[in-house]
C-alpha cells in the first residue's frame, strides 16, 4: 500500500506544489505515493463558512475552531498518524521522518491565524509537530516540508536505495563536504584524498569531517551523538545495576 497523504487546509491549491515536480512529482505520477486535500471551510456550519473565532480571554488575531476542524478530521478514513503543524509541537527529526515514510502515510492539519483551539488536541489523537523555531504564515509550507522529507525515503522515489544513507542526520551527524569537477576553481582545489582512489582513506576523511563539522556547527547534535555513542549496551546496564543490588 503506497504512502498516502491527506492535507487538511484552507488553501488546497497550494498542493502538491513543489511535490508535483522533480523526483517527488514523478513518484506521484507513478503511484509510489498519493495525495488528497480536504478544504476545512467545507465543514463550517454557518452561512459565512467561518472556521475561526476570537480568542477566549481576549487578545489579537483569531483561533481556528475545534468543532469545524474535528468535523473535517472525522471525514478522513482512519488508520494513519494525524499530525498538526504548529510551532508549539515537538521538533521534527529524521528518526520520526523515517518512521512515517515506512508507514501507510499521514493526515496533516495545517494551522492558520493564532493557532488551533486546544480542545481539538484533547479530543483527538493528534501529534503536534514543529519544523523549527520560527513562525510561518500557516502550516501549509511546514506540511510540504514534512512530506518532502518523507516522500524522498519511499523506495523508488530517489532511484538508488543508497542515495540517502550518507546524508545529514541519518547517522546523527551533519554530512561531510561534497565536491565535483572542475578539480580547480578560483584557486581552490578538491582535497587530494578525494582524488586518491584510496577508498579507506576517503571514508576516514569523510567520517572525520562529518564529526568536526557537526562539533563546530551543531554542538547540540554533537552532544547527542556523543551521548549515544558512550552509552553502554542495555544488557550491560542491566548487569551493572544487578551487581549494585
Amino acid at each position: 500500500m503506497p504512502f498516502a497523504a491527506t492535507i487538511l487546509t484552507l488553501y488546497p491549491e497550494m498542493f502538491p506544489g513543489p511535490l508535483g515536480i522533480s523526483l517527488a512529482g514523478r513518484g506521484l505520477r507513478e503511484g509510489l505515493w498519493s495525495m488528497e486535500t480536504v478544504q476545512i471551510r467545507d465543514f463550517a456550519t454557518d452561512r459565512h463558512r467561518s472556521v475561526d473565532d476570537t480568542p477566549a480571554g481576549g487578545g489579537a488575531g483569531m483561533v481556528m475552531r475545534a468543532d469545524v476542524l474535528a468535523s473535517a478530521l472525522d471525514s478522513v478514513a482512519p488508520g494513519r498518524p494525524i499530525l498538526a503543524m504548529t510551532p508549539r509541537g515537538k521538533p521534527l527529526g529524521q528518526d520520526r521522518v523515517r518512521q512515517l515514510a515506512q508507514g501507510p502515510g499521514a493526515v496533516v492539519i495545517c494551522g492558520r491565524f493564532e493557532g488551533i483551539d486546544e480542545r481539538l488536541f484533547e479530543a483527538r489523537d493528534i501529534e503536534q509537530v514543529s519544523i523549527g523555531d520560527y513562525i510561518l504564515s500557516g502550516g501549509e509550507m511546514a506540511a510540504l516540508t514534512l512530506l518532502d522529507a518523507c516522500i524522498r525515503l519511499i523506495p523508488g522515489v530517489m532511484g538508488a536505495p543508497s542515495s540517502g544513507m550518507d546524508e545529514s542526520f541519518e547517522t546523527g551527524l551533519l554530512e561531510y563536504p561534497q565536491y565535483t569537477r572542475p578539480v580547480e576553481w578560483e584557486g581552490r582545489t578538491i582535497p587530494e584524498v578525494l582524488r586518491s582512489g584510496d577508498h579507506a582513506k576517503i571514508e576516514a576523511w569523510r567520517s572525520a569531517r562529518a564529526e568536526s563539522d557537526t562539533r563546530l556547527r551543531r554542538p547540540d547534535l554533537w552532544e547527542r551523538h556523543e551521548g549515544a555513542r558512550v552509552q553502554p549496551p542495555s544488557g550491560a546496564r542491566r548487569r551493572k545495576q544487578d551487581d549494585v543490588k
